[in-house]
Formats: C-alpha cells, sequence, structure tokens
C-alpha cells in the first residue's frame, strides 16, 4: 500500500513540474504501469515512425522525458498490442493499463489526459458499435441501415461538441476527434456490401441506393495529420475495396463469385490508390499493406511477379520496397516441395532448438497470438480434434508474440492447454519474416521429412480435414 501511494505521489510531483520549460524546451513526459506485462519494455513510434524504446523497471513502470518533434498521435505498443496517444506542447501523459483486457483498462492521467481518455473512450466504443453494426448489415436493407449509422454518428458528434465546449482544445484535437467518428461512419457503409449481399451475390453492389456513397464527397484522401487515426485507414483499405469491385466484375459473368484473391481486383486496388492519393506517406502505407496481403495468400508466382512490379512502380519508400521484396522471396521459398525454414524455437523450458529437429511425422504448423483470445482457443481446440482423427501427425503450436516465458506459459494455462508441443521464435521479427506470416489464420503443413505440402493451410474451413484424408490415400503424406 507504501509502495502504491509513493508510486501515485511521484507522478503527482513528476506531473506539476511541467508547463512552461516543456512547451519552451519542446519536450514532453511520458510514463506510466503496466499491470501482467508481456515482456520488459513498450515502444512509443512517432508520426515519422521513429521509434522509442522504454523499459520497464522492476514495479512494471516506465518514465521517460522526451522530444516533441511534431505534434500528433503516437502509437504505444507493448507485447503485440498497440493504441494511440495525441502528444501536443506541454503535455505530461502517464498511463495505466492492464494487459489482460488492453484498451478498456488503458487510463490516462495528467496534463493532456482528458484529450487522451476520451479518444480511447470513443474507440473502445466504436469498436463495440461495430461488432453491432456488422450482425445488423446481414439483413438489414440499405436505408434502414444507413437510418441506424446517421443515429449512432449524429449522437457521437453532439457529445464531441459538449466535450469541446467544456474546455478549449486545439484545431488538431478536433480534427482527429471529429475524424474519430466520421471514418467509422463511412468505413461501415464502405464495408456494407461485402457483408449484406456476402461474395456469392457481391455484384449487386451495383443495387445500392444512389446517394448510399454521396459522403465520397468528404473523402480527404491527404490528411497526414489522420494517418494515426485507426478508422481513417481502416476506410481507406475498404473504400479502396469497394472502388476495384468495377474493374472485377468488368467482363464478369452474372453469377460469378467474387474473388478478393483476384490479381485484376488488387493490381486496380494499387492503380486506384496510386491515382486518387498524392500524400505520399498515406498512399505508402495502402501499397504495402494491399500488396502484401495480396502476396502471401496468392499459390501463382507469375501474379505474385506482376504485383510486385506494379507496387514496385508506385511506392516511394525505399524501406517497405525492401520489406516487399524480402516478402516475395520467403514466399517463393514456402512453395510446395521446399524444405521449411530451419527456425529457431523456444520450448516450454526455454531451450532453444531448430524446427527441423522436432519433424519426423507429417506435421501441421499452426500459430496462435496472445491478442486473439478467441482464435486462440479456437485454433487450440480445432487441433484437439485434428489429433483424434490424424494420430499419424504431429501439431506444433508456436506463439508469435514477443512474449516472455512467464506469459507465454501463463496464456496456455489460462486455457488449460499443455505446454508440450508448444514453442516461441528465438527472434520474432526475423522468424515471421522467413515464415511470411501476416495472419495466423494461415497454417503450414509439412511431410515427415520437413517437406512442404502447403504454406497456406486453413484449418478451419470445411474441405480441409477432406485434403488430409486425400493426402494420406494418394501416400502424398505418409508417418512411415
Amino acid at each position: 500500500m507504501m509502495i502504491r501511494v509513493f508510486f501515485l505521489l511521484t507522478l503527482s510531483t513528476l506531473l506539476g513540474c511541467k508547463d512552461t520549460s516543456e512547451s519552451e524546451d519542446g519536450y514532453v513526459y511520458f510514463g506510466g504501469e503496466i499491470i501482467n506485462p508481456n515482456n520488459d519494455y513498450v515502444v512509443l513510434n512517432s508520426p515519422e515512425d521513429e521509434a522509442d524504446t522504454l523499459y520497464l523497471d522492476q514495479n512494471n513502470r516506465f518514465f521517460e522525458k522526451m522530444p516533441l518533434a511534431k505534434a500528433g498521435l503516437y502509437t504505444f505498443i507493448h507485447g503485440g498490442e498497440y493504441q494511440r496517444i495525441l502528444f501536443e506542447p506541454s503535455d505530461s501523459i502517464m498511463l495505466r493499463l492492464n494487459t489482460i483486457d488492453f484498451d478498456e483498462s488503458l487510463v490516462f492521467t495528467g496534463n493532456g489526459a482528458r484529450k487522451n481518455n476520451y479518444l480511447i473512450g470513443v474507440f473502445v466504443e466504436n469498436e463495440s458499435d461495430n461488432k453491432k453494426f456488422m450482425k445488423l448489415m446481414w439483413d438489414m436493407e440499405p436505408k434502414k441501415f444507413e437510418e441506424v449509422l446517421d443515429t449512432d454518428r449524429e449522437k457521437k458528434l453532439a457529445e464531441l461538441k459538449d466535450f469541446l465546449a467544456q474546455n478549449e482544445y486545439s484545431p488538431l484535437f478536433k480534427s482527429i476527434a471529429e475524424s474519430n467518428i466520421n471514418y467509422d461512419y463511412y468505413y461501415n457503409k464502405e464495408l456494407y456490401p461485402f457483408g449484406y449481399y456476402g461474395y456469392n451475390n457481391l455484384i449487386h453492389y451495383k443495387d445500392l441506393p444512389e446517394d448510399f456513397y454521396a459522403f465520397r464527397n468528404e473523402i480527404d484522401y491527404n490528411n497526414e495529420d489522420l494517418s494515426g487515426v485507426i478508422p481513417y485507414y481502416r476506410f481507406l483499405f475498404y473504400h479502396f475495396n469497394n472502388l476495384a469491385l468495377g474493374k472485377f466484375y468488368e467482363n464478369a459473368s452474372h453469377n460469378v463469385i467474387f474473388d478478393n484473391k483476384s490479381a485484376v481486383y488488387n493490381l486496380e486496388k494499387l492503380r486506384l490508390m496510386d491515382s486518387l492519393i498524392d500524400s505520399d506517406k498515406i498512399k505508402n502505407h495502402l501499397l504495402k499493406y494491399t500488396t502484401r496481403d495480396f502476396v502471401t495468400v496468392s499459390q501463382d508466382s507469375s501474379e505474385i511477379n506482376e504485383m510486385l512490379d506494379a507496387y514496385l512502380s508506385r511506392s516511394t519508400s525505399d524501406s517497405d520496397k525492401e520489406y516487399i521484396k524480402n516478402l516475395v522471396s520467403s514466399v517463393k521459398r514456402l512453395k510446395s516441395g521446399n524444405m521449411i525454414p530451419n527456425i529457431k524455437l523456444l520450448d516450454h523450458q526455454d531451450q532453444e532448438i531448430e524446427l527441423a529437429s522436432i519433424i519426423n511425422k507429417p506435421t501441421l504448423i499452426y500459430f496462435w497470438s496472445s491478442n486473439l483470445p478467441m482464435l486462440l482457443r479456437n485454433s487450440h481446440y480445432k487441433v484437439k480434434s485434428l489429433k483424434s482423427k490424424f494420430p499419424e501427425m504431429d501439431f506444433i503450436g508456436i506463439n508469435i508474440n514477443d512474449d516472455d516465458k512467464t506469459h507465454w506459459e501463463t496464456t496456455l494455462t489460462q486455457y488449460k492447454f499443455p505446454t508440450t508441443d508448444e514453442y516461441r521464435f528465438t527472434d520474432t521479427k526475423e522468424a515471421m519474416s522467413e515464415l511470411a506470416i501476416n495472419s495466423v489464420n494461415r497454417s503450414i503443413l509439412v511431410d515427415k521429412e520437413g517437406k512442404i505440402i502447403t504454406s497456406n493451410a486453413m484449418i478451419f474451413t470445411s474441405e480441409f480435414e477432406e485434403e488430409l484424408m486425400q493426402l494420406f490415400q494418394t501416400k502424398k503424406l505418409t508417418s512411415n
């Protein structure tokens, strides 16, 4: 209790010693406490993508005086989860969060806290509302769905107006706060046809009311102050998904099923992004992740090369280009018939081992994240079912988080999963690059020699078990 009181008094003292000096010399204070930390550090990324690593002390606290090169949204990262913090001159912001409930537990104190508590509150509310809207869009007709969204948006904008009336806030905060609401609204409008019509009937997106996308006249493709606003980028990705539908259906028959892995469709998205966005920062971000998502799921080398060439001709970021070129090389190394990369792992005893040394039977290698608890549970339950049906196989689970051993074990124990056949990467960044991992939904199936059967196994699909049975029947998989 005394330690806790001392900590609070220390924070109060630190937060009290500010104002004039920081605003004059361009510095701000940032610190806080992490409950149930996943590792011993936090990372703060600036709007210019410059990273600062802040280490936790023995009480899981950190504190730093930092130069404020530019006011804006900074990204706070811990254990693979992240959130945004708005820093402006004279801010001294402390946070407290529990990793078990990252966003919902996050609370700010100090100068600059009130605006950030407002922003995190809206974010949590939007995430909850979006789950509700996702269910509604499956069977709610366009006009009715639009009415629901309009009512929600008007309520949130009215609440923001009341909040702004209580204190004086900067134009930057007002812009970010309004954009959080507006672009979340726009995002749900862009997502709607994918939910309402579904992939099988998406061609009917043309039947939406004429004014359904009237808001597109309000879009600012180049506002770099919004590049840290989560709904902004989320909206832009779905916006270009929608715009590219016209190209996909241009020469398609009426009953064709939409394919988001189509090269024509994805190349059109790159073309539209390049033609409509002037900001290199925003354009490069969208180009990079659109190309990444296509490359990691495509099975056609010629289409991957075509996508790569289209990307390289449009991006202006040398580091992004290097990342995508390395990703393409990794994907090609993961082709069927190649040996699985011999990644180094840590087992439940914290002993370093090589992946090849634990493969001596047909093996499914699957990945999980402590940040995605539902998927974590579902993947382990699915593997348990597969083990009973395919006893001639081995199953290896790998955690992709940069977690320490204690948090990794605690996570597995919490869900009553054994730590045997469970591993962590010794170097998470390098391993994820080697294995071209950008989604834990993907698994890798290898034979007893470690040769890749498929690097894009989707274990939750109804076809996966049938494919396994066929592979064993045709002797393409054997444990002998």
